[in-house]
């Protein structure tokens, strides 16, 4: 197939997701071209069978804001027709759908079809899609898709709360690589403990934050939990990513006398092998629709001291795989850490069941297939009769 795949290519879990989503099915022999603003960070530009094409936007004096929803209707249905897609699989709904619907209904003046696949993948939903002056566009363009996907039951399920959609929606949760995200093989020991060294000492666990900084990952509270569990054990906070609240958090960590343990990384590109590094993930958000992060630590057998919110409990098994705690209850966090951190013999297993179900459930080659199999299904003419 030929696919096109639209994302929003900075920083975030559907970005992530839409960009691994198209390396995968490159690596089966589809032709994937990614069409948006600039280029998904996670490409490195010389993977077989993926071409990347931008969107120009307009710098007309006469708009005050640049119409990129309609620069990139518009390169959809020229990439569509030039290259001759099968088909556009977008990524968020605000505004992807919305331009994915004006180029299939562009393409079909012209008596061509371009069916097109909308996957949910949470803020776009449980945030800007339920503002006022997107809910009604929002339901047209979930409505009018070809087929629709979400990340998760949870997802799935508020969508049809607060949007009263009709049509079927397929959950195909997030996925990981579980031959790149792993935990290092015995050989590279040596190589970790001389990484490791970099933030940590040898008897010194690493607690771990990866996130986009945004309010709703709550990073203040990762800084809270570490500060309760350094006052207890010599330990380290490693904080990869970086957005809005950095700042504050990084204020917090010194108004906290904890400064010099705690590490800001900023964005990293190669955060497999940071998270082999740690010993427990912390993953204390206001909301989140699956998890991704979580599931990256978990294919590293790290466990996640996480919050009980949206889609979490789909991947974390509380006190299998993870712990879960309420918004905001830090001290019970913190609790939690301390126990598992003292507690060899538990954290292990916990690592073990944490990698287990990485690979039994979330890895590439189980749920990429199933997208595969979705794409059809729309070609067929039946992704709006699919079952949920």
């Amino acid at each position: 197939m030929r696919i096109g795949i639209t994302c929003y290519p900075t920083y975030g879990g559907s970005g992530v997701v839409a960009t691994e989503l198209g390396i995968e099915l490159a690596a089966l022999g589809h032709e994937i071209h990614f069409i948006s603003y600039s280029q998904p960070f996670r490409l490195n530009g010389r993977d077989d069978g993926i071409f990347y094409h931008e969107v120009p936007v307009s710098s007309y004096p006469l708009f005050e804001f640049p119409p990129y929803d309609l620069a990139l209707a518009s390169r959809m249905a020229e990439v569509a027709e030039f290259y001759a897609l099968d088909l556009l699989h977008v990524h968020y709904a605000i505004p992807h759908s919305v331009s994915a619907l004006l180029a299939r209904q562009m393409l079909a003046a012209r008596g061509r079809r371009l069916p097109f696949v909308t996957t949910l993948h949470g803020t776009d939903i449980t945030l800007v899609g339920l503002d006022r002056s997107y809910l009604p566009i929002t339901r047209y363009a979930i409505q009018e898709s070809d087929g629709v996907t979400a990340i998760s039951n949870y997802l799935r399920e508020k969508t049809f709360a607060d949007f009263n959609v009709t049509r079927p929606i397929e959950t195909i949760t997030n996925f990981v690589n579980c031959d790149v995200y792993m935990p290092l093989k015995d050989e590279a020991q040596k190589e970790k403990e001389c990484v490791r060294r970099h933030f940590a000492a040898p008897d010194e666990p690493i607690l771990m934050h990866l996130s986009n900084f945004r309010p709703v990952k709550r990073v203040s509270d990762a800084v809270k939990v570490f500060a309760l569990v350094a006052r207890e054990l010599p330990a380290q906070l490693v904080l990869v990513g970086d957005g809005p609240d950095r700042s504050s958090a990084e204020w917090l960590a010194h108004d906290l006398g904890i400064h010099s343990r705690v590490h800001f990384l900023g964005k990293q590109d190669r955060v497999n092998e940071l998270l082999a590094l740690a010993d427990l993930f912390l993953m204390p958000s206001e909301m989140e629709s699956f998890g991704l992060a979580a599931l990256e630590a978990m294919a590293c057998k790290v466990p996640s001291i996480a919050t009980r919110v949206g889609g979490v409990p789909e991947l974390i098994d509380d006190g299998v795989t993870g712990l879960l705690f309420p918004v905001g209850e830090v001290e019970a966090m913190a609790a939690g850490a301390l126990g598992l951190l003292n507690d060899p013999a538990r954290l292990n297993a916990m690592r073990e069941s944490a990698r287990k179900t990485a690979q039994k459930r979330f890895c590439a080659n189980l749920v990429v297939p199933r997208y595969v199999r979705f794409y059809e299904q729309v070609l067929g003419g039946q992704g709006k009769h699919t079952s949920g």
